[in-house]
């Protein structure tokens, strides 16, 4: 019997993550991540690979918390937690969490948005990774950065599904580590 050749991570990126064009508005290509999701093989390299920021060189868990931004972070940033032995904290938009919280504001291209997390969600000291499904311009991690210092905890890096490279969003995160699986 001949053994399959194994298929890269970019070669799975590629085939699993769609195109949509002019979504949700004209001009606009959506990165559609639900063919990915659906996919145990893909879905599961992509957790293991945004986790690797949270480990140290021999795989131990360097972090104490997995900060996931609202929504499709969520989706990533709590299996990344699970395969990491570390809590899950989400970061929400202003008005979705029950407790008290603090917020971030931060500049879009047409406007202004808020985040905000529970006060109580991430301890003094706590080591803290951050995942999201799209890094663009920078501006939603960079505020979810600041939300995580209020609260005493410290960002050890960032991962991301897709970076949009031509944003270049990276360069608000200053020396902060960022793993990017797509870069488009």
């Amino acid at each position: 019997m001949t053994a399959q050749p194994v298929e890269t991570l970019d070669a799975l990126l590629t085939r699993l993550v769609r195109d949509i064009p002019d979504f949700p508005t004209p001009g606009v290509v959506f990165k559609d991540i639900s063919p990915l999701l659906a996919d145990h093989a893909g879905f599961s390299a992509v957790v293991d690979a945004l986790a690797a920021p949270g480990r140290d060189p021999d795989g131990a868990c360097v972090v104490d918390k997995v900060a996931g931004i609202e929504a499709r972070g969520f989706i990533l940033a709590a299996p990344v937690a699970l395969a990491l032995g570390a809590g899950f904290v989400p970061i929400r938009k202003a008005g979705k969490l029950p407790a008290a919280t603090y917020q971030e504001s931060y500049a879009l291209e047409y406007g202004e948005a808020t985040i905000e997390v529970h006060q109580d969600a991430i301890s003094a000291g706590d080591r803290v990774l951050i995942v999201d499904d799209v890094l663009a311009t920078g501006g939603t991690v960079a505020a979810a950065t600041a939300l995580v210092e209020r609260c005493g905890g410290t960002v050890c890096g960032v991962s991301v599904l897709i970076e949009l490279d031509f944003l270049a969003g990276s360069g608000k995160l200053g020396d902060l580590p960022l793993l990017s699986l797509l870069h488009v």
